[in-house]
């Protein structure tokens, strides 16, 4: 049985079954998947780099989890967005699923930051979330609404 992590994008956490990296493929729905490993070699954080748009918020949750298990530093970590899967792989470096120890290792990461560390994220996410406001905002002045018109009613006539 091949359990993976599946962090969706909300923040919300789920025990899933994974095969191959098709499987995961299914999973995030997209292609071009892309991992990064732990630096201890025993987690493989599976995402792609070109999520759809509603799925291009910042993922806190796999993205703490990548800051807790790496030597990034919270100003260095990759924000990791949309859907991530986390598994493991065996010695050949196929893709294998995670013990109940790992997931409690996991848990245990995931509140192991720093007040700094999460302040200087929060600061990092924060700035992203702006930039990405700036850039979908429509221009200023532009509109596809007609202009409006007075109406007169009889009374008045």
């Amino acid at each position: 049985m091949n359990t993976v992590l599946y962090l969706s994008a909300s923040g919300a956490a789920y025990e899933t079954r994974a095969y191959t990296p098709a499987d995961i493929d299914r999973l995030i729905t997209d292609h071009g998947l892309q991992s990064l490993t732990s630096t201890d070699r025993q987690y493989d954080f599976w995402f792609s780099p070109s999520a759809a748009g509603c799925q291009r918020r910042v993922n806190r949750t796999a993205t703490e989890l990548l800051l807790a298990t790496t030597a990034f530093t919270a100003k260095t970590v990759p924000l990791l967005r949309g859907c991530v899967v986390i598994a493991t792989h065996d010695h050949d470096g196929d893709l294998d699923g995670l013990s109940w120890q790992q997931l409690d290792a996991l848990s245990g990461k995931s509140r192991s930051l720093t007040k700094r560390q999460a302040r200087q994220l929060d600061r990092r996410i924060a700035r992203e979330d702006r930039r990405r406001a700036e850039t979908h905002r429509p221009a200023a002045g532009v509109s596809c609404a007609r202009p409006r018109t007075p109406v007169r009613s009889a009374a008045s006539r």
